[in-house]
């Protein structure tokens, strides 16, 4: 945004503000804002949501959910998507005004990026993350914000929003009365840094408070987080938003106020702008017995009319360049091949014993597609979802891929978590239809996994599992025994698994030869797995989460420190570790080096790498960088940085990539950012440099040391 135009905004602002009863400027800081038609201001509603797509108004391109396109690791994919998304938001909005069509869903404020940390796989909101790893989340954070805002000057494209700040990953059904206890290190090194990109970097227009409390504060109320943290010490500019109803937890579930007055007040005070509910309406009482002051008010509806202003809510349409796309550009043709090639990329294959895949489709008279995720659209969109014009399952996209040339033959096998699909049938009633398919069959594709009825927000499907939350990492309900069944057959078995989380499937790695996880890939989900199961493409996904062994792995799912969990503490062997993906052909990386081996405050290093596809099919991998403190006390191996290449068979490309010094500090027990005297172990390859990803991939990462020869503080902690 240009600066001299957020200046002139400012100044508007306050001449809008200025000509407001109190009355009025109260009825602006709710999310159905009210219209003050002497000023020219419309009615407006600021609840909109556009994860992964524009969210709950209609049809619009529903593009795989934000943890498969994490998956993808490629950041221009993630400004390609958002870009459609925030194209189609503005197609709907100008067809919507036109239509005088002003609610909930029809406003041009996103209420995403997720950028909470995924530390636990239990987590039933994870997948709507990009993962657990604070750097991975950053990037793609950043480039998905640029894509929804825009580049323009003068006006932003849509409002995009970071969510939810801070310290927030469960456990669902305690949420609202939740206090996640965490240490200055730990907040500063895992839970705030994709937080400080996107304000920093990826300059946000809006952030959303959480519902817990964070060490006692609650978060939509916090003066550490809100005023200390993103005003004082970030530089943040834009609004502040409470998540739904949170502000009424304060008094209802948290105790740390007595009336609704009082929430209010404190949320207001403490530097929350606009309220996701109406408690707000109190703010009036609230200003004439003192509990808020009036310059406070006005510095919070100022900052709300300047977000309107940003996207042009109050200038004449031809002056806004965006106000001229139609509605033909929502869910064009060009944005479904983006959702397909989103989807493609996102696959992760985990496991491919003797090359059984890409499979030879002229080889196969009777394919066989068995389980509860085969024909699920739930499986395809996650949550936080649009409706999308066209779906393709699973089975219907590889009976469309198929066409008459092959039998398909499909199956439920169970249900996906009860122990029968018909509701007067006995136990496991498809087992003898699943013995059928298989027996019939040449290949067995077993479609297994979770959906967004199991995994999502509490109360939001009001489902029967856990509030949302896993209880556990197994296949839920008969999936398992499904699974062994099939395995009896003795014909060749693909498992896919459908879920936006980590599923301990041992069972699977030790029996099963090819195994792909194909995350919640979208409305084009089934069409893209079929090309890539058929070879047309080849899987180019990475890990953006470990999978774990078992549950009992985990520590207490109450436990915020970072000890033991994620890939950058954990101690034990992952089943499949963060960073991990196969590919139908392979990749060598050679003539690794550093610019120097010497890192001091202010510098930077530049790795370079040759990147080479030394396999017969084309395809793309990531190149990424970790970096290792070698003190006694430090993390594991750190991402710090990664890019995409793409390469036809035989070509070589040099990749360049940055390591600034922070990407050599850490945050010490007062969380301050310190670039510690020492050798650095910096390991470049196609994986982290762990025992396990050697195990499974047979590579090692090419090693570099690095020395710092002078201590230096970085960044002093802000509290």
């Amino acid at each position: 945004m240009n600066k001299v135009k957020q200046m002139e905004y400012e100044k508007r602002a306050k001449e809008l503000v200025a000509g407001m009863t109190r009355e009025e400027k109260v009825s602006q800081t709710i999310h159905s804002a009210a219209e003050i038609p002497r000023l020219g201001i419309r009615a407006y509603n600021w609840w909109n949501e556009g994860l992964h797509g524009v969210a709950r108004a209609g049809v619009a391109t529903v593009f795989p959910q934000a943890i498969g396109m994490a998956a993808t690791f490629d950041e221009e994919l993630l400004h390609e998507v958002a870009d459609a998304i925030s194209t189609e938001a503005r197609a709907k909005f100008n067809m919507q005004q036109k239509y005088g069509d002003t609610g909930i869903y029809k406003g041009l404020t996103f209420w995403s990026p997720n950028v909470n940390i995924f530390r636990d796989p239990r987590w039933g909101r994870g997948h709507e993350t990009f993962g657990e790893d604070p750097y991975l989340t950053s990037r793609m954070g950043v480039r998905f914000i640029e894509g929804l805002q825009g580049d323009d000057e003068n006006y932003l494209k849509v409002a995009a929003c970071s969510k939810h700040f801070a310290v927030h990953s469960g456990p669902e059904d305690e949420r609202h009365s939740f206090n996640a206890e965490v240490s200055k290190q730990d907040l500063f090194e895992t839970y705030l840094p994709a937080f400080e990109a996107c304000v920093k970097e990826g300059q946000v227009e809006a952030v959303m408070g959480a519902y817990n409390r964070t060490n006692g504060e609650p978060c939509c109320g916090s003066k550490t987080l809100l005023r200390d943290i993103l005003r004082e010490s970030w530089g943040f500019s834009g609004h502040v938003v409470s998540d739904c109803w949170a502000i009424r937890d304060f008094h209802e579930h948290h105790g740390v106020t007595s009336s609704a007055l009082e929430s209010a007040a404190m949320a207001m005070e403490n530097g929350c702008d606009l309220n996701c509910g109406s408690l707000f309406l109190y703010l009036n009482e609230a200003v004439e017995r003192g509990l808020v002051s009036e310059e406070r008010l006005n510095e919070a509806v100022e900052h709300l009319m300047v977000t309107r202003l940003k996207l042009g809510l109050f200038d004449e349409a031809k002056k806004v360049p965006y106000s001229g796309i139609p509605f033909e550009d929502n869910d064009t043709r060009d944005h479904q091949e983006l959702n397909f090639k989103a989807a493609r990329k996102s696959f992760v294959l985990l496991k491919n014993e003797g090359k059984l895949l890409p499979l030879d489709r002229s080889k196969l008279k009777t394919v066989g597609i068995i389980g509860p995720n085969s024909n699920n659209r739930k499986a395809l969109v996650g949550n936080y979802e649009g409706t999308a014009s066209r779906y393709y399952t699973i089975s219907e996209g590889i009976q469309d891929y198929l066409g008459d040339e092959v039998r398909v033959m499909v199956s439920e096998g169970c249900h996906l978590f009860k122990t029968k699909v018909s509701g007067l049938g006995q136990d496991n009633d498809r087992l003898s239809e699943v013995q059928g398919v298989c027996e019939a069959s040449d290949v067995i594709i077993a479609c297994l996994g979770l959906d967004s009825g199991l995994e999502g927000e509490e109360g939001d499907m009001g489902n029967e599992f856990a509030s949302g939350d896993k209880p556990n990492l197994s296949l839920p309900g008969l999936q398992q025994e499904v699974l062994e069944e099939i395995y009896k057959s003795g014909k060749p078995v693909i498992l896919v698994l459908l879920s936006g989380s980590a599923l301990a499937v041992s069972w699977a790695e030790d029996h099963i030869p090819a195994i792909l996880q194909g995350w919640y890939p979208g409305a084009q989900g089934g069409r893209a797995l079929a090309s890539v199961l058929f070879g047309e493409y080849a899987p180019e996904g990475k890990l953006p989460v470990t999978f774990y062994r078992s549950t009992e792995e985990l520590p207490a799912f109450t436990d915020y420190g970072m000890k033991g969990r994620t890939y950058r503490y954990m101690e034990q062997k992952a089943l499949y570790p963060f960073g991990y993906g196969l590919s139908y052909t392979d990749f060598e990386v050679g003539k690794a080096a550093l610019s120097k081996n010497v890192v001091s405050e202010g510098e930077m290093i530049t790795v370079k790498a040759a990147l080479k596809n030394t396999g017969s099919m084309k395809g793309a991998e990531t190149l990424q960088v970790y970096i290792k403190s070698c003190r006694p006390g430090t993390p594991n191996a750190q991402l710090k940085a990664f890019t995409k290449v793409e390469l036809e068979p035989g070509e070589e490309r040099e990749v360049t990539l940055i390591l600034k010094d922070r990407s050599f500090a850490l945050r010490n027990e007062n969380g301050d950012l310190v670039l510690e005297e020492g050798t650095y172990q910096v390991y470049v390859g196609t994986q982290q440099p762990d025992a396990r990803s050697r195990e499974l991939t047979g590579k090692e990462p090419v090693c570099v040391k690095v020395s710092v020869l002078k201590r230096a503080v970085l960044e002093k902690c802000c509290i």
